[in-house]
């Protein structure tokens, strides 16, 4: 399942070795019960007294590892931008999951007919996967420095990481103000947990054949009846990477950082 998972991306993102400068994303690692944490942050420009929102970037599965830069390959360029960083002062925080590990659980068989998944489950155990045990703790840390305006915590993710975002947010409905899940994945039962309290903007490709887009529809479905200001956005003749037209959205960032808690 893993191996369908780093191949399919592969194919899809075309992946290559980027000569993007991120020196601005600060390094760092975070370690809980035995579990390192790479993650990179970038920091407002003005950082200073004022306090600011803070935005987690969960990415996708090709991502994975413990180079502590890889995880920046797809929005690391997005949020370096001159304009975004003028107009959504933030902390951006990318951590990198482990090659072994998820941001959330899933399950799922191999249809060797067309060489994608199929048979989905995603059970919403008791306790989030460890790798997420220790995102928590360290999102926490970051929201105790006193630098982070803790109305305006936000999630964000693509692929794996959309998976993450819808269930980091049924875990922790409090924490979150909105979450961004773009080819995302879950148990749509789980939306109950963060009805009324977590904006939800889900993004997805009609033509997806890595994480069917039945799953966002269901999702959306759920929030239907929620105050809050809940989106889809369905994308004709687009495959897993919906990420492009996500990012393109002119009314994005101008969405996620209106909401408050």
């Amino acid at each position: 399942m893993k191996m369908l998972f780093y191949t399919t991306l592969f194919l899809l993102t075309g992946f290559s070795a980027h000569t993007q400068d991120f020196s601005a994303y600060s390094e760092s690692y975070f370690l809980y019960r035995n579990t390192e944490l790479p993650y990179r942050m970038l920091l407002p420009e003005e950082a200073g007294a004022r306090q600011y929102p803070l935005l987690v970037f969960l990415h996708g599965a090709f991502e994975k590892g413990n180079d502590n830069k890889t995880q920046l390959t797809i929005g690391g360029s997005f949020f370096l931008r001159d304009s975004v960083r003028k107009n959504y002062p933030a902390y951006v925080l990318f951590p990198q999951c482990p090659a072994d590990d998820s941001w959330a659980y899933f399950e799922n068989q191999v249809d060797f007919t067309t060489g994608y998944a199929k048979d989905w489950n995603f059970p919403f155990r008791k306790e989030p996967t460890m790798i997420t045990q220790v995102l928590k703790k360290l999102i926490d840390s970051v929201c105790a420095s006193g630098k982070i305006d803790l109305s305006r915590v936000y999630i964000a993710g693509l692929s794996q990481g959309g998976m993450g975002v819808l269930d980091m947010i049924a875990r922790y409905p409090d924490l979150f103000a909105a979450g961004i899940s773009m080819c995302g994945a879950g148990d749509p039962s789980t939306s109950k947990l963060f009805l009324d309290k977590v904006a939800l903007w889900m993004f997805h490709g009609d033509k997806d054949p890595v994480v069917p887009p039945e799953f966002s529809k269901q999702f959306y479905r759920k929030l239907r009846k929620s105050k809050k200001d809940d989106r889809l956005s369905l994308y004709a003749n687009v495959q897993h990477d919906c990420w492009n037209k996500a990012f393109a959205e002119p009314d994005l960032l101008a969405w996620l950082f209106a909401q408050k808690k």
